[in-house]
C-alpha cells in the first residue's frame, strides 16, 4: 500500500532555549558559534539567513580551495556541516520570521507537527521544490509538465534524455513490456509509455519517488500503463522482460556523507549486483540500456568504468552499440570551475545476452 511509505524528510528539531540567535547584525560572532559545534536560531527576518549562509560561503572560500572536483566536494562536505546548524523556526506549519516563502511541504510532509525548527539550508530546498511542484518543470522529450515530489532526483540536464528518446526512436522490438530500475521522477518510464510501451514497470529505493509518481500518476491511464515498487533494484519484479532500463549514479561513493544522495553517487556493489539479476530478468532476445556518463574518469574521480568492467569480466552480455553525446558547457552563471564539461559525454549502452 502505498500510504504504508513513510516519505523522506528534513527532520523535526526540538527548541532548546538558551540557543544563540541571529538578528542580522554579528555576522563573524555567529560564524564562530557555528564553528564551535553551536546550532545559530534566525530571527526577524527570512533574509537574515540568506545573509548568514552568504558569510559562511565567503569564509570558506578563504579557509578551502575550492577548484578541483574532489576540492568542491570536500569544501561542499564542510558546508553542509556548518550550514546544519543555521536553524529557523516553524509555528503553525509557517516560518515564523518576516518576508518568508509559504511552503506547502509544511503542511503536506509534517501533518501531526505544526511547530519546530529546521535548518536553514532544509528550507530553502524545500522551498525550491515546492516550487518546481507547484509550477512544473518542463523536459524537451516529454509532452507534459514534470511536478517532481520532494526529495525527487530530476534532470536539470537533457543530453542523456535526448539519446535514450532517439534511441527508442528507432527500437524496433517488442513492447509488451519493460523494467525501469531507480524511477526517480519517472522521465524515462514515461518516455517508454510515449513511445508505446504497453506496461512500464518501475523500482526505486526512494520512498518520495514511489509517493510521487503514484500521486502525479493519479488515476489516470498512465496509473495502468506504469507499475511501482518501492524495493532495491528490480524490486518485487521477477517476470522476464524484453528492455530493461537503467540510469545509475555517475559517480563512486568515496566515503560516507550525511547527504549522500543515492541519484548521485554509487557505492562497490551496486552495478554487480544489477548485472546478476538483470541476467535473470531478461529474455533471451531482451536489450539492456543503460544511460551513464565519463564524468568520474575526466574529473579523475576513478579510471574504472563499471559497464565496460562488466562487459570484460562479467560474462553475462555482449556490447550491441554505445552512443555518446557531448553536454553543453557550464552556464556562465555557474561559480563553480567546471572547466571539465568541455569534455563530458553521456552515454547510452546497449547490450544483449551473450
Amino acid at each position: 500500500m502505498i500510504s504504508d511509505i513513510k516519505v523522506n524528510k528534513p527532520e523535526p528539531i526540538e527548541y532548546v532555549v538558551g540557543t544563540e540567535t541571529f538578528k542580522g547584525t554579528d555576522l563573524k560572532q555567529a560564524i564562530e558559534v557555528l564553528e564551535s559545534g553551536s546550532p545559530v536560531l534566525i530571527k526577524g527576518f527570512y533574509s537574515n539567513g540568506l545573509s548568514l549562509i552568504k558569510e559562511l560561503h565567503t569564509h570558506l572560500n578563504k579557509k578551502l580551495p575550492n577548484k578541483t572536483f574532489l576540492e568542491q566536494r570536500k569544501y561542499r562536505v564542510e558546508f553542509h556541516k556548518l550550514s546544519s546548524l543555521i536553524l529557523i523556526q516553524i509555528i503553525g506549519h509557517k516560518i515564523a520570521v518576516k518576508r518568508s516563502p509559504s511552503i506547502g511541504w509544511l503542511e503536506k510532509l509534517y501533518p501531526e507537527n505544526s511547530d519546530f525548527l529546521l535548518p536553514f539550508t532544509k528550507v530553502q530546498g524545500l522551498n525550491s521544490s515546492w516550487q518546481w511542484f507547484l509550477n512544473g518543470i518542463t523536459i524537451p522529450v516529454l509532452r507534459n509538465k514534470l511536478h517532481p515530489y520532494y526529495g525527487t532526483y530530476f534532470p536539470t540536464r537533457f543530453e542523456h534524455l535526448e539519446l535514450f528518446d532517439n534511441w527508442l526512436k528507432r527500437y524496433d522490438g517488442p513492447k509488451k513490456s519493460a523494467i525501469d530500475v531507480g524511477v526517480g521522477s519517472g522521465v524515462l518510464s514515461l518516455q517508454m509509455v510515449k513511445h508505446g510501451f504497453q506496461k512500464v514497470f518501475g523500482t526505486d529505493t526512494n520512498p518520495n519517488a514511489i509517493v510521487g509518481l503514484t500521486e502525479f500518476m493519479g488515476d489516470t491511464k498512465l496509473s495502468r500503463k506504469i507499475e511501482l515498487d518501492f524495493g532495491n533494484l528490480f524490486g518485487k519484479w521477477k517476470k522476464q522482460t524484453e528492455l530493461i532500463v537503467f540510469n545509475p549514479p555517475w559517480l563512486p561513493k568515496l566515503h560516507n556523507l550525511d547527504s549522500i544522495d543515492e541519484a548521485i553517487y554509487y557505492d562497490e556493489n551496486l552495478f554487480p549486483d544489477f548485472f546478476s539479476e538483470a541476467k535473470e530478468r531478461l529474455l533471451p532476445e531482451g536489450k539492456l540500456v543503460l544511460i551513464f556518463s565519463n564524468l568520474a574518469q575526466i574529473t579523475n574521480v576513478t579510471k574504472d568504468h563499471p559497464i565496460e568492467k562488466e562487459l570484460a569480466e562479467g560474462g553475462r552480455f555482449k556490447l550491441e552499440k554505445c552512443f555518446k553525446k557531448r553536454v553543453k558547457t557550464a552556464s556562465s552563471k555557474t561559480k563553480r570551475d567546471q572547466h571539465w564539461r568541455a569534455t563530458e559525454e553521456v552515454e547510452l549502452w546497449v547490450l544483449t545476452n551473450k
